[in-house]
């Protein structure tokens, strides 16, 4: 039987899932793949460290040359998070030819063309799976099992801690700020949750996704960015009397050679299959030309859930006789053909408080007119307050400077924009 050696960079949570994984079900794995799978050495920043799982003392090191170095290593697996030093460690690594497994979204989404231009100088696999969605396997599917289509859209919950969030703040009424906290307490947020809560985590995995949906490199910094933190009980509570349910989207389109791509609270109607997707976990929605609507749902994070992508991912790198890239052009800036669209067309939920005299309605729908947005729902809620009344307008489709320029002319004394919130349908 074929013994693959492989060496670790890091080991928290997820180093120590593939740890227990690999050697839990090495059994299986052996007479599956025909491979048995040996960690010989295991990088981490202190050897005294207790951890989650039962790693040899004598594998453990601090010196990164004992894993990228060793000649007899041919897999090295990356859990170190960050974009440093886990780029630089991951390209010594493919320079020495050795194949590069990792869960990093970070490092790839900023420096996925320098990775992969080592993997193939060097003839070496670079893998990924687990960068996106954990156990999900959406990196196989856009990669093999969709190659006969052309995906015009995908929407995505990308994002365990925020969809955990948001999916309390429904079923609940609590707060934005008691969720959080209790979220952290469970161990679903981290303790500094601002990668989360601000939409980056999911907007790097979307730079990943929408590449490979797309078959053109979609760089990080073209993610349209808005997180959670000034969403309200109330925002959601009215969403929910009109239908919808809130989530942390991240939006992918693209139209010949138009693309949009962003990552913001979106209200879906309560009957789209992602507004099923609570909790945790993790989906991606799409649509292509031959398969038509597809949506993958699953785990998103967690030690063994996204240990389940890394191991699959050894295997297939162990097994395989050549290994595969994305043959779009991979650099760092966007291919000159495309244009990314900032000015997408979407429905807009706008939450108001408004003085309730006679005209106000009025004027407000003049404003929107003026720039040719128009209203679709309209609705009082809950009692006055300080001479104001809370005011909903739910608009038609309309570009997003057009909403942007018409709620820019709103008049203060006549009425403030509290919220607004885009809706996709």
């Amino acid at each position: 039987m074929k013994e693959i050696v492989i060496g670790f960079l890091g080991c928290g949570n997820v180093g120590g899932g593939v740890w227990n994984l690999l050697d839990g079900f090495k059994k299986e794995i052996a007479h599956r793949n025909h491979v048995a799978i040996r960690v010989k050495k295991v990088l981490v920043r202190d050897v005294s460290k207790a951890r989650t799982c039962a790693v040899p003392a004598e594998l453990l090191t601090t010196e990164v040359d004992e894993v990228v170095g060793d000649p007899e290593i041919s897999i090295v697996v990356e859990f170190m998070g960050g974009e440093q030093p886990a780029t630089e460690y991951m390209l010594r690594a493919l320079k020495a030819g050795k194949t590069v497994v990792t869960a990093n979204k970070v490092a790839v989404a900023l420096n996925w063309h320098r990775l992969q231009a080592a993997a193939q100088e060097h003839n070496a696999g670079l893998y990924y799976e687990a960068s996106v969605c954990g156990a999900i396997p959406i990196i196989a599917a856009l990669q093999h099992s969709l190659q006969a289509n052309r995906i015009g859209h995908m929407m995505g919950i990308i994002n365990g801690t925020t969809n955990y969030i948001l999916s309390r703040m429904y079923e609940r009424g609590e707060s934005y700020e008691a969720v959080l906290e209790d979220a952290k307490r469970l161990g679903l947020a981290e303790p500094n949750p601002a990668s989360d809560v601000e939409g980056y985590d999911a907007a790097y995995k979307l730079s990943i996704m929408a590449s490979l949906a797309f078959h053109a490199r979609i760089p990080f910094k073209k993610v349209y960015v808005e997180g959670i933190t000034k969403l309200t009980a109330m925002d959601i509570a009215c969403g929910k009397e009109m239908g919808y349910v809130l989530k942390l989207l991240a939006v992918a389109k693209r139209e010949e050679d138009t693309i949009q791509v962003r990552v913001h609270p979106t209200f879906l109607p309560e009957t789209h299959p992602l507004s099923q997707v609570n909790g945790s976990f993790n989906a991606v929605y799409l649509h292509g030309h031959a398969c038509q609507e597809m949506m993958l749902q699953g785990r998103g994070a967690g030690d063994m859930p996204t240990a389940s992508a890394v191991v699959s991912d050894i295997l297939r790198a162990a097994t395989c006789e050549t290994h595969e890239h994305p043959t779009f052009a991979n650099t760092a800036d966007a291919d000159a053909s495309l244009t990314f669209d900032d000015n997408w067309d979407c429905s807009y939920f706008l939450r108001l408080t408004a003085e309730d005299r006679p005209g106000v309605l009025e004027k407000i729908a003049g404003w929107l007119a003026k720039e040719n947005v128009s209203i679709a729902t309209m609705m009082q809620k809950g009692r006055m307050e300080h001479g104001r009344v809370p005011l909903i307008i739910v608009t038609h489709a309309a570009p997003e400077k057009a909403m942007q320029k018409a709620i820019s002319a709103f008049d203060s004394q006549v009425c403030v924009v509290e919220s607004m919130i885009r809706v996709e349908q």
